[in-house]
């Protein structure tokens, strides 16, 4: 079966998109330092997230094609939280955060969005996602807190070579499956802390995150 890439949008709604062979992918000493570079170079074309996320889902692609040594880059989780996250690339003034996450099995995070985009690469193990989307929202007076409505749409497991991708007011919530520790590879645009929100969908409350 071949890998899937998915795209999710704000609504909730998933597109699982043309996906290419492996080979056609193959490149020679294709390094993170190119790859960062090719994604800079895309988004100072374009600031429209449906049309530079597919160019952002293939050069993933392509980079963990030809780097195994991101399969080797994932820090044990904690025994506390079940989760680590080992950032790969930090440069003062670089919009984007590059980093390996692993999750214990069962580990659920909570429902929230990005306040940016994001492109996720499972490298080991399957994740869960449950995607939602928001309905009635009203705002506080301190702006710190919102009464938002949120409704289930769907869910999809994401296997190794899987990419999913989000926009900025995407909606989801992830969960490690199976027997062993989820490792993906993730990329995200400069954060909009004014826009990432956590959710709960018992008091119907989202707050900034």
């Amino acid at each position: 079966m071949r890998s899937k890439d998915i795209f999710v949008t704000g609504n909730g709604q998933l597109q699982v998109c043309q996906c290419f062979r492996e080979w056609d992918f193959l490149r020679e000493n294709y390094r993170l330092y190119r790859f960062l570079t090719e994604v800079e170079d895309i988004l100072n074309t374009t600031e429209d997230e449906y049309a530079f996320l597919p160019k952002i889902r293939m050069l993933v692609r392509q980079l963990i094609t030809n780097s195994y040594w991101l399969q080797t880059q994932y820090l044990e989780p904690g025994n506390k939280t079940g989760t680590s996250v080992k950032l790969l690339y930090d440069e003062l003034g670089f919009p984007l955060t590059v980093q390996i996450v692993t999750f214990l099995p069962g580990v659920t995070s909570t429902i929230h969005n990005h306040g940016t985009w994001g492109v996720v690469a499972v490298l080991k193990g399957q994740e869960k996602n449950t995607f939602w989307k928001p309905t009635n929202t009203i705002e506080s007076k301190d702006k710190s807190e919102y009464k938002n409505n949120i409704e289930l749409v769907g869910e999809q497991i994401i296997f190794p070579g899987d990419i999913i991708s989000f926009t900025s007011d995407a909606i989801h919530c992830v969960e490690a499956m199976g027997d062993e520790p989820t490792v993906t590879f993730n990329i995200y645009g400069e954060t909009n802390s004014s826009m990432r929100f956590e959710f709960d969908s018992i008091t119907h409350c989202a707050r900034r995150f």
